[in-house]
């Protein structure tokens, strides 16, 4: 790998820290803002109104915290005193002010704090969420630097870092092409314009033959002062532009803008492509997919897979319906925990679900579609009046035929003879070679 940049590794947020650490003299204030964040973001916030007992607190659970909200009027410590307590713990920093005030406004946003907000404004409570939902993403999201500039590099890469991104620095576009390829998690580039080999157009054009608008957002940079420059930029693929030197609050307004703009594209493509009370594909994304993975492979590496939950009917009438869709999204976590990663599953309306799955040997489809059964018949389902749900679930099966919906129909036409069979069971269509999977 190139000395001039690293490898992110899968970014893993389970062992992350999760808490916001709220330091403000205002009980009131502050109850207001712990009750709000964790209410939307359902993340914790410990509540300290003097230095003493964020101290305390950072002391008692170390690496517990990845944001800090704080006021400057404490008790027990000045604002200089206060600044720079945080600005040494290293937890990205919101400087919460209680009165405008242009001096110290500057004197804050002079440290390597993300913002200064002023508390008794409309929305600033808004806005504190936001700023908290925001960091809490970020950590999530790969970012690329890519400058021939040391400093400049730096300089962004330092931002970012305070903003909760990973962060790598490439020193020119080839680099950072490598990268690309190397973290699959980059999904924000700073590309500065002037630089040997490749510039900043050239590598934007050649990022986004790869990587489309809903997978990375691409922001040029530039001291030039060429007035088509910011065109060029965004005819080349680029989604914003950002002129040098630039103030850290418009960086930060920038990248968060471009940030939310692909949590939006992602939310409105799981909207077009996700069941809503599942969260797995739904029929149309089914289709679409199952029907390139056909295309692709073929019925001699596809099994088609029908199931239905058992007295469905009966489940709604006995429990109630916030019972069935509490059912209903057990069996679909089921079924999702159940298929490999080139599997295909949906809810496919009501209480039905299908899958494709890829590549299965011929002795292991039975295995695949009763291990999943037996799997369901074994779950206790809780409820939230303390009785709990045991389900069955019957399925039929299709191992060959000449279309996706030739082998859904067969399938579907098994999963009806499971029925009639006695239910919790699993029926199949075979032929040729796979027949003697279910002899």
């Amino acid at each position: 790998m190139h000395p001039s940049f690293r490898a992110i590794p899968a970014l893993n947020t389970e062992s992350q820290a999760q808490a916001i650490l709220l330091v403000d003299n205002s009980r009131m204030f502050s109850g207001m803002v712990a009750a709000t964040i964790h209410e939307r973001l359902g993340l914790p916030v410990t509540v300290a109104a003097s230095l003493a007992e964020a101290k305390q607190a950072l002391a008692r659970d170390p690496g517990c915290y990845f944001l800090v909200f704080t006021g400057l009027v404490l008790s027990d410590a000045d604002p200089d005193t206060v600044l720079a307590f945080f600005v040494e713990s290293g937890l990205p920093m919101v400087v919460v002010s209680g009165v405008y005030d242009e001096a110290i406004r500057q004197k804050v946003l002079s440290r390597p704090v993300v913002d200064c907000v002023l508390k008794n404004t409309p929305g600033s409570i808004d806005y504190l969420v936001w700023l908290a939902q925001r960091l809490d993403r970020n950590r999530r999201i790969g970012a690329l630097v890519v400058d021939d500039s040391a400093s400049a590099r730096a300089l962004a890469a330092t931002m970012l870092r305070l903003y909760g991104f990973t962060v790598i620095e490439a020193a020119g576009g080839e680099e950072a092409l490598r990268a690309v390829a190397a973290n699959p998690w980059i999904r924000l580039v700073i590309a500065d314009y002037e630089m040997p080999e490749m510039d900043g157009l050239e590598l934007t054009r050649r990022l986004r033959a790869t990587c489309t608008r809903d997978r990375m957002s691409i922001i040029g940079i530039s001291g030039a002062e060429a007035p088509s420059l910011v065109a060029r930029f965004l005819k080349h693929g680029a989604n914003d532009f950002l002129h040098k030197p630039y103030s850290r609050e418009e960086f930060f307004c920038r990248v968060s803008q471009n940030v939310d703009n692909l949590d939006l594209i992602g939310t409105l493509q799981d909207l077009a492509t996700k069941d809503f009370l599942t969260g797995l594909p739904n029929r149309r994304h089914f289709f679409d997919h199952g029907g390139r993975m056909f295309q692709a492979e073929g019925a001699a590496e596809l099994t088609t897979g029908m199931l239905d939950i058992d007295h469905f009917k009966h489940i709604n009438d006995s429990y109630g319906h916030e019972a069935g869709d509490i059912a209903i999204r057990a069996v679909a976590n089921a079924v999702a925990q159940h298929v490999g990663p080139r599997d295909l599953p949906s809810r496919f309306g009501g209480e039905e679900f299908a899958i494709v799955a890829s590549g299965l040997l011929d002795a292991r489809v039975r295995t695949y579609f009763e291990q999943l059964r037996s799997d369901i018949e074994a779950m206790d389902i809780p409820l939230p009046d303390g009785r709990s749900i045991r389900l069955t679930v019957s399925i039929g099966v299709c191992t060959s035929g000449d279309s996706l919906s030739a082998m859904l129909a067969e399938a579907d036409r098994q999963l009806y003879v499971a029925k009639a069979a006695g239910r919790n069971r699993v029926e199949h269509a075979a032929s040729g070679a796979r027949e003697a999977a279910f002899a």
